[in-house]
């Protein structure tokens, strides 16, 4: 059930700090992708704009910043301490090591010299197809590089919740089941609401209430969660 009910993925520092990761999905990583692009578009546009006046001199300046955007620009940024490009920053995403830790600047090269890779066959496919299989959503260079694209932690309305009344499940349920809940329960105050009622859906057959959402099908749910932390 944990896999079907959130994509987080939890890594476990050597210092024993459990590390919440939110990766980003493909439609986010798109978005910022296609902004950078736009704002590498625009500088391109006016540096030809701009060598059309110096010549012989001014096209070899364009083409080296050409290359520059190309190979250099995601890289400066990522080296950065937001560890991400402009377009990534507006939509609050950030490149990170597998472990939680900063891009290093090995990582950063090999991850973007790979996108002729991600690219292949044609229109990014192989990067695509990678971020659709995988839980992770890793392109072809970011599982060469050990690097993750993340959600940046953000601050979040906390949603009041009156007591929950207990609930015993409508089901057994394995021991897996039941740390679900119980994380679950846990996170109740930190989610939104909308976001709350998404994955109590997911988690409504221990209630009883298979293909039912809502504030009624959520607190069902943390009754369940309650029951399983031995309130009666």
């Amino acid at each position: 059930m944990r896999r079907v009910l959130d994509t987080i993925v939890a890594i476990e520092t050597p210092e024993g700090i459990l590390l919440e990761l939110r990766p980003a999905g493909l439609t986010a990583r798109a978005c910022a992708f296609t902004l950078d692009w736009l704002i590498r578009l625009a500088i391109m546009f006016t540096a030809l704009n701009v060598a059309a006046f110096l010549a012989g001199l001014g096209v070899a300046a364009m083409l080296i910043l050409f290359f520059a955007l190309e190979w250099l620009y995601p890289v400066a940024f990522e080296l950065t301490t937001a560890g991400a490009t402009p377009g990534k920053r507006v939509f609050a995403l950030k490149v990170v090591m597998d472990n939680g830790l900063p891009i290093t600047p090995a990582a950063s090269v090999l991850r973007n010299v790979l996108r002729a890779a991600d690219f292949l066959p044609f229109g990014y496919g192989f990067a695509i197809l990678s971020m659709l299989l995988r839980r992770d959503c890793k392109r072809l260079g970011d599982i060469a590089a050990a690097t993750m694209v993340v959600h940046e932690p953000r601050d979040i309305p906390k949603i009041a919740l009156s007591p929950v009344t207990p609930l015993a499940p409508a089901r057994p349920l394995a021991p897996e089941d039941q740390a679900v809940l119980v994380a679950l329960a846990a996170r109740a105050h930190l989610l939104t609401a909308e976001r709350l009622d998404e994955l109590a859906a997911l988690a409504a057959p221990v209630s009883g209430d298979t293909g039912r959402s809502g504030r009624d099908v959520t607190r069902r749910v943390l009754g369940v969660a309650q029951w399983v932390l031995g309130q009666r």
